[in-house]
């Protein structure tokens, strides 16, 4: 079922076009490789902060206030472009080791925010301006930064692995 998807995807004009033209994948995968370095630096800001390390005057509902935002908007540009990257050779990826460890930690990490958001940060009002956090805190950001810098070697790895 999945190879058939990743066969449609492959053989859709955007893949084709990506594949054929000589400056598509170059200038997609620069615009997503910015994009990831933005998320990690954002996301290292606020974790680092939750570990204690960084920023400890600062409270941290508002130094997550201040750097998710921009997080968002970086991440979501680096979605549509490793997406448009993913249709150009759709049947290699979804094989590929690399991409597979890659996207486990992405749901990996996506699992941590929601855990953070939905258990750990509801106390966050008591432990704010604190300059040591819970151990869930702790845990969240060290988890986070961990699984951030294992997708990102993850998804240099692919390069590497992967031949058109």
């Amino acid at each position: 079922m999945i190879e058939v998807f990743c066969q449609w995807l492959y053989d859709t004009p955007l893949a084709a076009t990506i594949r054929s033209n000589e400056l598509a994948f170059p200038w997609l995968e620069s615009v997503h490789v910015l994009a990831i370095t933005l998320v990690l630096g954002t996301i290292a800001v606020a974790d680092l902060r939750l570990l204690g390390l960084a920023s400890v005057k600062r409270p941290v509902t508002q130094l997550l206030q201040d750097v998710l935002p921009v997080t968002w908007v970086a991440f979501a540009i680096a979605a549509i472009t490793g997406a448009a990257l993913f249709t150009s050779n759709a049947v290699e990826y979804v094989h590929n080791t690399a991409f597979q460890l890659k996207m486990i930690m992405m749901a990996l990490a996506g699992l941590n925010m929601v855990v953070f958001q939905l258990i750990t940060f509801r106390s966050a009002g008591a432990w704010d301006e604190a300059r040591t956090t819970p151990v869930g805190a702790r845990f969240a950001g060290a988890f986070s930064l961990l699984a951030w810098i294992s997708i990102v070697a993850f998804g240099r790895w692919i390069g590497f692995t992967i031949g058109f």
